[in-house]
């Protein structure tokens, strides 16, 4: 079942065009990564899907409800986390829970023991008592998070969630999100810290002037970039002899001897890693090591926005 479905949205803010068209899906159980720079569209496009934004034109469903018609309904089955916090001023922790338990009209109850539960997962638990405003811009973000998880949604909207943090908070945010992809939650992230959206999603949208320029896992972005990727290789055999077969095989650019290892530039568009894998097995090679080296979102993002695949 799809979670979300965008069929030809457009959003308009009076002359300027924020959203051109975007096409998307994400079935149940998935992580996709929104990547893009400030103004590419993707707040106004989380804000569609959240109930918040209701001036745009194109078809936008959450679980089968349309949020113009049915946004209660909707509402109920997110939990949107916007880059800012809000202020609540002379809240502790607890209170601040407990007031959006009763907005979410949980039963009273069992408010306790959903509270603790989250409390546990977002690791927030020791800061029962504490003042809302006195958190670290972190743990504001980890309650951020407990609080959309209170009435358990089927969808996660997180606009930026890593915005601001230190290395510390980044990696503990890593690793929340992480454990909520575990317990099956489906998850639409923004950001534009490129290489954590590559080890957390399942897939990703490069999103650039309101289009979404290219979509897929990442290897399918790689693929369709014709970028390259760095393959070492240790045999137990001469690696020259090795290496002068490997550059006669399609879409290996070059293999080069390196001390120990060979370093292989491949163009996955034409040969897998798989495939470079089976012909090292075909010639004989007794392998060691056969290790690429992982995606550089980075640079796909860089050669996509410089208009090149737009």
């Amino acid at each position: 079942m799809l979670v979300v479905d965008v069929r030809n949205l457009w959003v308009r803010y009076g002359n300027l065009v924020a959203v051109r068209g975007i096409n998307l899906t994400i079935p149940r159980g998935e992580v996709f990564g929104f990547i893009g720079p400030n103004g590419a569209g993707k707040s106004s496009t989380i804000k569609v899907l959240a109930t918040l934004l209701r001036d745009f034109v194109g078809r936008v469903r959450v679980n089968g409800l349309d949020v113009l018609t049915k946004p209660h309904q909707v509402r109920e089955r997110i939990g949107y986390v916007p880059d800012f916090f809000g202020v609540y001023e002379d809240l502790t922790v607890e209170e601040y829970l407990q007031f959006f338990s009763a907005a979410y009209r949980i039963d009273r109850s069992r408010r306790k023991s959903i509270i603790g539960d989250v409390l546990d997962l977002t690791d927030l638990r020791h800061k029962l008592d504490a003042p809302v405003d006195g958190l670290s811009r972190g743990m504001k973000q980890r309650l951020s998070l407990a609080r959309v998880l209170l009435h358990d949604p089927d969808l996660l909207l997180l606009d930026e969630p890593a915005s601001g943090l230190d290395p510390r908070a980044r990696i503990e945010m890593r690793e929340l999100l992480k454990a909520l992809k575990e317990m099956g939650k489906t998850i639409l992230i923004s950001s534009h810290i490129l290489h954590e959206l590559a080890q957390l999603c399942t897939r990703i949208g490069i999103i650039e002037a309101g289009k979404l320029v290219a979509e897929g896992s990442v290897n399918d972005i790689y693929r369709k970039l014709g970028l390259l990727r760095i393959v070492h290789v240790q045999a137990a055999d001469p690696l020259e002899p090795l290496a002068e077969k490997l550059r006669q095989v399609r879409g290996v650019e070059s293999a080069e001897v390196q001390l120990d290892r060979l370093a292989i530039r491949l163009h996955e568009d034409q040969t897998s890693i798989e495939e470079l894998h089976g012909f090292l097995v075909q010639f004989g090679a007794r392998l060691r090591m056969f290790q690429p080296e992982a995606m550089d979102m980075e640079t796909a993002f860089m050669k996509l926005t410089e208009g090149k695949t737009a």
